[in-house]
């Protein structure tokens, strides 16, 4: 148990630092799927602190608080499988590759360790300053996991990259208005 503890720890540091040998040996690793997961689904759970604060301070009702927190997480979830699932199509169209969706989870899960900081953005006046500074820093990961990944370049990782994460961002911002005018919504 101690061994997996710090096993998850230097996982989760190797991926901040953008270590590229842990994102090139992410899939021939043992039980890094799980790790990547527990990483999405940590990140996802800090996503879901900073939209508690604004629903306590808006005083929303708990059953609507609970159902736009599991939105919340569950929207973090869906996205990396998304975002895995366009940079494995577009890397097989941009040239024949041997990973599997499955090889691209880890890296790509990976890539969500700078997401674990989520929380950082309850600070008041630097909240979404933070959230855009950690939604670029987990894109320069997933260009490094996905350049490690498949075997390509830089540059033809960053273009892979780039166009699943706008959208990803557009969803997390229309996700965000939703839970704003679910909340305006309840408090009439």
């Amino acid at each position: 148990m101690i061994e997996s503890k710090q096993g998850f720890w230097k996982t989760l540091k190797d991926a901040l630092l953008l270590n590229s040998s842990l994102y090139e040996n992410a899939r021939n690793t043992p039980q890094t799927r799980q790790l990547a997961l527990s990483i999405v689904i940590l990140s996802a759970l800090s996503h879901a602190l900073g939209s508690s604060v604004i629903l306590i301070i808006n005083l929303v009702s708990l059953p609507i608080a609970i159902a736009v927190l599991v939105l919340d997480i569950l929207s973090i979830i869906a996205g990396y499988y998304f975002w895995t699932f366009t940079i494995w199509k577009i890397g097989q169209w941009l040239k024949p590759i041997d990973p599997t969706f499955g090889d691209l989870l880890s890296p790509i899960g990976f890539a969500y360790a700078p997401q674990v900081l989520n929380f950082l953005t309850l600070i008041p006046l630097l909240g979404r300053p933070i959230e855009l500074i950690l939604a670029v820093w987990s894109l320069l990961a997933a260009i490094v996991a996905v350049r490690q990944g498949l075997d390509i370049s830089t540059t033809q990782a960053a273009l892979i990259c780039l166009v699943g994460w706008p959208l990803i961002q557009i969803a997390i911002g229309v996700l965000q208005v939703t839970e704003q005018q679910v909340i305006r919504f309840v408090r009439l």
